[in-house]
């Protein structure tokens, strides 16, 4: 598509979605990011138009055209849905259910990284890009100093999280420009301040998660459950090792919108330990915590709406409830003689054609 095609379909894009935002047509490069960012303005156009439709039919307030900024709160929230229980059930399994929390205060560093290039050099990106990018960063830093130095994984995370939340905090303090300003909306999370342009972030993070995942899903799996099978088979362990904390840093800075620094890490964790109380295999359980967690997310934004809370904390607070409940009915199942976590034959039934899949590492 030429530079010229590409700035027209932004234009025609951008007129039939109704967002009042100017995009610079450039040539080249530019005009692709330029439709790139078109479309997904455009998709957010009609993700506008559902929210309207439902809301004709339920009359829910918080569903009401003159709130877009719910509409687009519960779009993220739907996203980080389906984005922390694919790449959480990985972790929960190779023990690493800490690792958002070390990836969450070094995407807090970004932020604070990207609000000080602001006010210095009024360098005008977003906050979510730059911690975009230190996340990822910080996310090969924990396997590069477990390789090197031989030190578990925990002994990384550690070094990580704090140094990361050590240089936002500094940087906050400076309080160039008034960075302290408004810095609680990153620290628990705020569902008025998703903007249709960390809204279309969003999207392309979910966009990249879910496909790569969708691509690597057998290696992953192998390499989760066998390392020493996998690098056998000939499959590179490290560089899968780091595509799961590249996704993770991914998940936890599009979650960090609406769930803040400080909680972000419970939607990698809850749900699949909820899912894997009440599952008999990996994909059973990949599944089930996707719906444990789109619920979780769903009634969590209606009670911080309605109840005037933090959406972070009310989104972890409805998660546990229904983990709680999950392992009441677990417990059932138990008591009926019904298996009820995923043993190693039903991971081995989902994975049994990784030992032969070796082409895509």
């Amino acid at each position: 598509m030429s530079a010229d095609a590409a700035a027209t379909l932004v234009t025609a894009l951008l007129a039939t979605a109704d967002l009042s935002l100017a995009l610079p047509l450039q040539s080249g490069v530019g005009a692709i990011g330029d439709l790139v960012f078109g479309v997904l303005l455009w998709v957010l156009e009609q993700w506008y138009w559902l929210m309207d439709w439902v809301y004709h039919f339920t009359s829910l307030e918080m569903l009401n055209p003159r709130y877009r900024f719910m509409h687009r709160a519960i779009l993220v929230g739907l996203c980080v849905g389906v984005m922390a229980p694919l790449i959480g059930t990985f972790l929960v399994h190779r023990q690493l259910a800490l690792i958002g929390d070390a990836l969450a205060h070094t995407g807090f560093a970004g932020v604070a990284i990207g609000l000080f290039l602001n006010a210095v050099i009024d360098l005008g990106v977003s906050p979510y890009l730059t911690a975009v990018v230190v996340a990822m960063i910080a996310a090969l830093f924990i396997e590069l100093i477990s390789e090197v130095t031989d030190a578990y994984n925990d002994v990384s995370m550690a070094i990580v999280l704090s140094t990361g939340f050590a240089l936002g905090t500094t940087l906050i303090s400076l309080n160039a420009g008034g960075l302290a300003v408004g810095i609680n909306q990153f620290l628990f999370g705020n569902l008025s301040t998703v903007s249709p342009q960390s809204a279309a972030i969003l999207l392309v993070l979910f966009a990249v998660i879910v496909g790569t995942v969708a691509l690597t899903r057998n290696q992953l799996l192998y390499v989760t459950f066998d390392e020493t099978a996998a690098a056998v088979s000939g499959i590179s362990v490290n560089w899968y090792n780091r595509v799961m904390v590249m996704l993770t840093a991914m998940v936890v800075v599009g979650a960090m919108q609406i769930m803040g620094v400080i909680l972000v890490a419970a939607m990698l964790v809850v749900p699949v330990a909820g899912a894997t109380q009440v599952s008999r295999s990996f994909s059973e359980s990949l599944v089930i915590s996707v719906a444990l967690a789109e619920l979780a997310v769903l009634l969590g934004i209606a009670v911080a709406y309605y109840g005037g809370v933090t959406a972070g904390g009310a989104i972890v607070l409805v998660a546990v409830g229904i983990y709680v409940c999950a392992v009441a009915l677990g417990k059932i199942q138990s008591a009926r003689g019904e298996q009820t976590t995923p043993d190693m034959g039903s991971i081995e039934a989902d994975s049994a054609d990784v030992g032969t899949g070796t082409g895509n590492d």
